[in-house]
């Protein structure tokens, strides 16, 4: 398939785990990429496994928890790009914690990142988005946004912010040609799972050390062997920016294994 040929995308969290995933599959489909993220050796191991799709792929850093990072970031990519036709928010963080332990330091920082931080990129994508085409947005939402996950409250509201502003922005831009969906991922193996609680941002702490795992039984994914690799994810994310998904927005969709019926 070459869905992407022609099509010009900006993937945040681009240097790791699903962003990175979702990189290599657009540059797969023919498409031309700016992977952005925090971290300059995500980046570079990103561009290594792009191969001799590497002339098609920018690699720029850029700090969605900042306002002025983001600025430059965007303007950065359109330019690189000669404007843009995708925008894909994969980047965020997780911090766990007991609730009553938790500090406002501490939840602001998940806050910013994860919600703020996507509405950043997604304001100052807007104008070139208005001009590219067929324009699509896809965020990044969470099982957490619906469903009880312990210890991960700030990281719940974080993502049930994304996913509200999700339908309010394609209610917002449906005349004038924007399409916005997000991707509920979960049980899903990446920089968020495996206890490093990044995925394109900055390493944090895992579960508690006294974590009640008992909590966590129901979670465990329906079908297949264990969590998913995050290409599970890329290809919904690549058919939702595509013109496979025309048709779609305002919406989300789950991707957990049947984690959560």
């Amino acid at each position: 398939m070459n869905r992407y040929e022609g099509r010009r995308a900006l993937v945040t969290g681009g240097g790791s785990g699903i962003g990175q995933a979702t990189v290599l599959r657009m540059l797969a489909e023919g498409g031309h990429v700016v992977a952005a993220d925090v971290s300059a050796a995500g980046l570079a191991d990103t561009v290594a496994k792009a191969g001799d799709a590497a002339d098609r792929l920018t690699a720029i850093e850029v700090n969605i928890g900042d306002e002025t990072s983001v600025t430059a970031g965007v303007a950065a990519a359109v330019e690189a790009l000669g404007g843009l036709d995708v925008l894909v928010n994969a980047a965020g963080i997780l911090r766990s914690s007991h609730t009553a332990e938790t500090t406002l330091d501490q939840f602001q920082q998940v806050i910013q990142v994860n919600l703020v931080g996507t509405f950043l990129m997604i304001r100052e994508a807007i104008p070139a988005l208005l001009e590219g085409r067929d324009a699509a947005v896809v965020n990044f939402s969470s099982t957490s946004a619906m469903f009880a996950h312990p210890y991960m409250a700030a990281y719940a509201a974080s993502k049930g912010g994304v996913q509200s502003m999700t339908h309010a922005l394609a209610a917002e831009y449906a005349k004038q040609g924007i399409r916005f969906t997000a991707v509920q991922p979960g049980s899903i193996s990446s920089g968020m799972t495996d206890g490093s609680g990044q995925s394109g941002q900055s390493r944090g702490p895992g579960l508690p050390e006294d974590a009640d795992m008992s909590l966590f039984m129901k979670l465990a994914p329906a079908i297949g062997q264990g969590f998913a690799g995050p290409e599970s994810v890329a290809g919904v994310v690549a058919m939702l920016a595509s013109a496979d998904g025309a048709f779609i927005t305002g919406t989300e969709v789950r991707i957990d294994g049947g984690t959560h019926f």
